[in-house]
């Protein structure tokens, strides 16, 4: 079975840690073919004139799959978002964000054994970018929340709790303050747990409260489920529980089978075409993408190059074959080359 997805490499260093992740999936054995679209400024250099191009969107819409690598959005020109474009055009309301202790990689959370995900509602709240100038130095902003996102988002954590084996879901939320938004973010939440009683547990925590939490033990959480702009936040905030933005994958999906898996990471363009970054990431949301395909399609070669893949890269972080940003010497291609080496 051969399967086509779509390859944005980004810019910045974008397309070196994209090449460097299709290097390690064609390697691992998986049949895929893979067709370029740009976004970003990478696009704008291409000679579009928007960062997020539509035949790059209909090209996703086509192939339903694709993986992005970081992508640049120009400053102070009037550019949106790519990553808010793409949410918002394809309708990719829920964000996967697993976050988990490497083997090889030191934190002072190392011994606590990290294995949680964050599930982040993606298309409204704050970020649905409303805001208005109401006076000269007053401006508002609109947080939009919605009882059709709400209850959307919250069947999809449990329903992806249920399918990982995960005990229970966590919605963080700031409903003693914001009554009417985040309490129906909650109801949403809490009515959709009654349909999973006794499959999965369900607990809920005003946000501040639940990022003492974590900080102090984060090996107590399994499924948080957050709203857009806590998603963001807890996102980046659970990431340094395990080494960094640079060993956390991410996807994004939507209606009818569209998934977008990424880096979350930055364009890092002081470092672009250096061989300096650290592909790992991307190899991570490499990977979430072919057991997506996997479960889609009853694909056994995904399967087995997801796995092959994960312990190929598992032995190296044990070994110390590692990029600088992890304590390493390797650069991005020799990474690349270690993980390839380890594929058994």
């Amino acid at each position: 079975m051969r399967h086509t997805a779509i390859l944005i490499p980004g810019d910045g260093i974008g397309p070196e840690v994209s090449a460097a992740a299709v290097q390690v999936v064609t390697a691992a054995g998986a049949h895929m073919q893979w067709d370029t679209a740009q976004a970003g400024l990478g696009a704008i250099e291409a000679g579009a004139d928007e960062v997020l191009p539509s035949a790059t969107v209909q090209a996703i819409e086509r192939h339903r799959v694709a993986l992005k690598g970081p992508c640049t959005t120009p400053v102070g020109e009037g550019f949106t978002s790519v990553n808010v474009a793409l949410r918002k055009t394809l309708n990719l309301f829920g964000a996967i964000r697993p976050v988990r202790t490497m083997p090889g990689v030191q934190t002072r959370y190392s011994d606590s054994g990290v294995d949680l995900v964050i599930v982040r509602e993606n298309t409204e709240g704050l970020y649905a970018g409303i805001e208005n100038q109401i006076a000269e130095g007053v401006v508002t902003s609109l947080k939009v929340v919605t009882e059709v996102a709400s209850r959307r988002i919250a069947r999809f954590a449990f329903e992806y709790a249920a399918s990982r084996g995960r005990k229970t879901v966590t919605v963080l939320h700031k409903a003693n303050i914001m009554k009417l938004g985040d309490g129906l973010f909650l109801r949403c939440a809490a009515e959709e747990a009654e349909r999973w009683s006794g499959q999965v547990e369900f607990e809920s925590l005003i946000i501040d409260a639940g990022c003492m939490r974590l900080v102090q033990s984060p090996d107590r959480f399994d499924v948080l489920l957050c709203e857009n702009l806590y998603g963001d936040v807890m996102s980046d905030l659970c990431a340094g529980f395990v080494g960094g933005l640079g060993v956390t994958p991410g996807a994004n999906f939507g209606n009818d089978g569209i998934a977008v898996f990424e880096a979350v990471h930055g364009s890092a363009p002081d470092i672009a075409g250096q061989d300096k970054a650290n592909p790992l990431a991307l190899i991570m949301s490499a990977v979430m993408l072919l057991r997506h395909l996997a479960e889609g399609t009853d694909d056994e070669a995904c399967a087995v190059a997801a796995d092959r893949i994960r312990n190929a890269y598992n032995a190296c972080l044990l070994a110390g074959e590692t990029t600088a940003d992890l304590g390493g010497a390797l650069g991005t291609q020799a990474f690349a080359d270690a993980v390839c080496a380890r594929l058994v």
